[in-house]
């Protein structure tokens, strides 16, 4: 066995103990880098190298160390808990913002609601009773009136409103998801070939994961590996991403809440329009389920849901009112008069108005009484209480939007329990321990320093062979 082979040994040792520092550096580097994955080098002893004969030298001990690899210390099945629970959170996190945002524009309960506006237009009609045929008192119903008119236009108005801002973020979630898709696309490619030329790709899956969390976010998405490397990235049950391609999405669909019911927005590839892409989670999902049309059932888009019951309460109110206000007469002696009017051409919310513009125009008691008879008027009061009372329909619609909104936020607070939770867990096996670093990184210090004085050892071993050999007693 040559001498000359310790050298070798003590240098593998040098080389292994290099990179073992060089990781550490990386890894204290990035401790605090978002999406970093800790790293450790991979080594193996070199086998010693088997020959015969006269000089063989008998048992020899290994070849040194070799450096294999620099392996990203991350857990597959972690990664997937983390997308399927984010996928969820998102889901749940826009649907509770929706019907959260829904709920504060009701204003109930609180003066600013539709509810006191009702309890001031009752009370107007009984003081009309209390005098009919005054202009004061009925004044100030027509200008109650008004004021309910306005406030459930307004109501709905805010609905659309919040409708048309959640299909303009939707399709920023589409881009997002495109953009996010494509770097995906383009990192397979990178990582392949750096796979391919024996190169550390760590990084690039670092950056990778991030992306796929994102899509997952958004849209759900599946991810699998490949065993060159790249990864494809399924949404709907067909590839977002395969191999270094993307395929784009689009949301299609009415711009506006008025046209949903006939062209419903959707997700659809973009080279096969026509095709909704039926989602199974995701920021985008649960927006896309927020803005869907109405149905004869109630379980339709939360937005056009609410929209549906404000034009309800708006003809049931009309209805009510007129009901009564058409059996009366005005002080002049006319009757079959409506109160309310509703253009047919517009939601009933937005299309509800006043038909009298004075006192003239009121039926406040009933035909040929006299214009001192407020019974109709009276009578008209009353719609606000008992058992089928007008206010109970806008109650009802009060109370279906505060429990759909607590229900979605108890949903979303544990879709998010659950996702902080599967993200820690992720983050205590791949986030950098800076205890553990400093350990390593004084392991690996003497490491080099022990392999340097094996290579001094051999260095001087072999200076005795070569320079002091035979010189003995000279």
């Amino acid at each position: 066995m040559s001498t000359f082979s310790g050298l070798n040994t003590a240098y593998t040792g040098l080389v292994a103990a290099k990179a073992g520092l060089d990781v550490v550096g990386q890894n204290l580097a990035n401790a605090n880098t978002q999406g970093y994955t800790r790293q450790r080098v991979t080594t193996s002893g070199v086998p010693a190298l088997s020959a015969a004969g006269l000089f063989s030298g008998g048992v020899r001990p290994g070849q040194g160390v070799s450096v294999d690899g620099i392996q990203r210390l991350d857990d597959a099945g972690l990664d997937s808990r983390v997308r399927t629970t984010s996928a969820l959170s998102g889901y749940s996190g826009t649907r509770a913002q929706t019907l959260s945002s829904l709920e504060a524009s009701l204003n109930e309960p609180g003066t600013g609601g539709i509810s006191t506006s009702l309890q001031k237009f009752w009370s107007a009609w009984g003081d009309v009773a209390n005098q009919a045929g005054e202009p004061a008192p009925a004044g100030v119903l027509l200008g109650q009136a008004g004021s309910l008119v306005s406030q459930i236009a307004a109501g709905y108005q805010a609905v659309d409103d919040q409708w048309s801002a959640l299909r303009g973020q939707t399709d920023g979630m589409v881009a997002d998801l495109n953009t996010a898709a494509t770097a995906v696309a383009d990192l397979n490619g990178r990582i392949r070939s750096a796979l391919a030329a024996g190169q550390s790709a760590n990084e690039l899956l670092d950056r990778r994961d991030q992306l796929t969390g994102s899509i997952a976010k958004l849209a759900g998405g599946v991810v699998r590996p490949r065993d060159d490397g790249t990864v494809d990235v399924l949404v709907g049950g067909n590839a977002l991403v395969t191999g270094t391609t993307a395929n784009a999405v689009s949301l299609a669909g009415a711009p506006r809440m008025s046209g949903a019911a006939s062209d419903p927005v959707r997700l659809e590839w973009a080279y096969r329009p026509g095709t909704a892409i039926a989602l199974e989670g995701g920021s985008i999902a649960g927006a896309v389920s927020s803005l869907a049309p109405a149905d004869a059932a109630g379980t339709g888009g939360v937005l056009a849901e609410a929209a549906a019951g404000y034009n309800a309460f708006a003809v049931a109110l009309a209805q009510r009112v007129n009901a009564v206000h058409t059996t009366g007469a005005t002080p002049s002696g006319a009757t079959g008069l409506d109160f309310f009017a509703i253009d047919a051409s517009k939601p009933a919310a937005l299309g509800l108005s006043v038909v009298p513009t004075d006192v003239t125009g009121i039926a406040t008691g009933a035909p040929g009484a006299g214009g001192a008879d407020g019974s109709v008027a009276d009578a008209i009061a009353g719609l606000g209480t008992g058992q089928n009372a007008v206010d109970k329909q806008w109650l009802a619609f009060v109370v279906r939007v505060g429990v759909a909104s607590k229900t979605e936020q108890q949903q979303s607070d544990l879709a998010d329990l659950a996702s902080t939770a599967a993200a820690n867990a992720q983050l205590a096996g791949t986030s950098v321990d800076l205890d553990e670093e400093n350990m390593n990184m004084l392991t690996f210090q003497h490491a080099y320093q022990g392999a340097a004085r094996v290579m001094t050892a051999v260095d001087e071993t072999l200076d005795v062979l070569i320079n002091h050999t035979g010189i003995v007693g000279r």
